[in-house]
């Protein structure tokens, strides 16, 4: 199942590019060309970026708030504009704002989700027609995460990440914890003790508790700050590793469970308090 993408966008209003969470990751393979071949479930938070689209009477696409760590040419939401223009010939411009709440490097898909925003949004404003299955396709170009966030559902996905089947999982009060540091997937992926040869599973083994991620003892090894994240989260609740971090998080019942640990670990750590949702805000 894939959104219809029936929802109405209007020049000038701000909409959500939500964050992810990665509950399980397995690494089951690798391609010859270097990817590796995964097994993970997605599922959104109510935390979000915010993107507004303005009308731009030149055919040029400026973003107008920079981020000064990204050059403009090199960010995700100037190349999901640029290749939307490329692959259907549109030549009209736009100005777009950028309200960054994301953490950079967090492993919560921030790029990927503004990109996929972008996509979905200037698709209808533009009135370029493309279906929702052909925005995935030119969302994998410009990353693994992005076609998850065009889909619009939490998702079982494999292949890279782009093979994507809808899934239910429990909507709870999520703690999530960034430490002061940025991981760098691609050493991660290159490490030689990570493993790759994990055996795949099903949903209901992934249901019935099988939540772990295979990046974890890599990175542990080489972020100590995301080892000490974990073990202060592991008081309140099970912490997990998002992707390949550097957030951390953990799943509560109720929200002042949620509450409680934010306030004894928000002194010590980054901190972001929210619920996780089975569908994207983009398509509420």
């Amino acid at each position: 199942m894939i959104n219809e993408l029936n929802k109405t966008y209007e020049w000038g209003k701000k909409y959500p590019a939500p964050a992810k969470l990665n509950l399980m990751l397995r690494i089951v393979g690798q391609r010859e060309d270097g990817y590796h071949l995964l097994q993970t479930v997605f599922q959104f938070v109510e935390l979000c970026d915010w993107l507004t689209f303005l009308p731009n009477d030149t055919h040029d696409v400026i973003l107008e708030d920079s981020i000064s760590e990204v050059a403009d040419a090199d960010n995700l939401i100037v190349k999901a504009a640029h290749l939307l223009k490329r692959e259907t010939g549109y030549t009209g411009g736009v100005r777009i704002r950028l309200e960054k709440n994301l953490p950079m490097g967090g492993g919560l898909g921030g790029g990927s989700s503004d990109a996929a925003t972008t996509l979905v949004v200037l698709n209808q404003l533009w009135n370029l027609q493309l279906s929702p299955e052909k925005l995935m396709e030119l969302g994998l170009l410009l990353g693994a995460d992005v076609p998850v966030f065009v889909f619009g559902y939490a998702a079982w996905a494999e292949g890279v990440g782009e093979k994507l089947k809808q899934i239910i999982v429990p909507e709870q009060w999520v703690l999530i914890i960034k430490p002061d540091c940025h991981v760098n997937t691609k050493e991660i992926f290159c490490a030689k003790d990570l493993t790759r040869d994990s055996k795949s599973i099903t949903i209901d083994e992934f249901n019935a508790g099988q939540t772990g991620n295979d990046c974890l003892d890599v990175v542990c090894k080489h972020y100590e700050a995301i080892e000490k994240a974990l073990c202060d989260l592991s008081v309140f609740s099970e912490a997990r590793l998002t992707g390949t971090g550097a957030c951390v998080f953990a799943l509560f019942d109720s929200e002042s469970l949620a509450i409680e640990a934010e306030l004894t670990l928000k002194d010590k750590w980054q901190t972001y308090l929210t619920k996780s949702c089975n569908k994207s805000p983009l398509f509420v």
